[in-house]
């Protein structure tokens, strides 16, 4: 039987990451493999992700979160970084990454890239920052999903300067916007957080069944 909603229950946002732990290379490629296999509108994946493991990054990285010292005991910091600017250049590598995987020709798409550059197009950046943001927060949720499958331990975290986190991941220079991080690693036996019962709305009050 799936432990699927064992583990759901079993994680929380830890509040204390026990520092001297650290996720093994294998766990944490399998990680990233699920963030990567996320699903994104299109299929697009219009985000970068950075995993930060250097302490001194880390150490960088607090000020800009408000000294959240999550930040410098996890393991690993994910940070989800939007990209800006999208247009044509991104459809079309996105064409030919689909026309190498499936052995398709590329004039057999033309249909699907002018779908997509037709909706991007369409959009104006205030909605386009929006949309390409959206897609970072599918990516967490696989992220905090497969992380709760091997007992990891996960914090999604919007309480940090963007601004910041991009000056000193140097994401500003590569059109890329920081829009929501997650420390990973392993709870401190001192973080009494993990004690408390989940709280979420009943299904009475969460599900409207038409």
């Amino acid at each position: 039987m799936s432990t699927f909603l064992e583990n759901q229950n079993w994680r929380y946002a830890t509040k204390k990451y026990d520092s001297s732990k650290k996720i093994s290379v294998e766990d944490l490629d399998f990680l990233k493999e699920a963030v990567r296999l996320s699903a994104s509108s299109y299929g697009l994946q219009l985000y970068k992700v950075i995993v930060v493991e250097s302490d001194e990054m880390k150490a960088q990285l607090i000020k800009a979160a408000f000294g959240q010292t999550q930040i410098t005991d996890a393991s690993h910091i994910f940070v989800f970084a939007a990209q800006t600017n999208v247009g044509a250049i991104e459809v079309d590598a996105y064409i030919k990454n689909i026309s190498e995987t499936r052995g398709i020709p590329t004039e057999a798409l033309n249909g699907f890239s002018e779908l997509m550059n037709g909706a991007i197009k369409g959009m104006s950046d205030e909605a386009q920052t929006v949309w390409t943001a959206k897609q970072t927060y599918l990516a967490l949720g696989n992220l905090l999903n497969a992380a709760a499958e091997l007992n990891i331990d996960a914090t999604p975290m919007e309480g940090f300067n963007a601004v910041k986190f991009n000056e000193i991941l140097g994401l500003d220079k590569l059109n890329l916007n920081a829009t929501v991080i997650a420390p990973v690693g392993y709870r401190h036996t001192e973080d009494d957080t993990q004690h408390y019962v989940k709280v979420r709305k009943s299904h009475e009050d969460l599900f409207i069944t038409i």
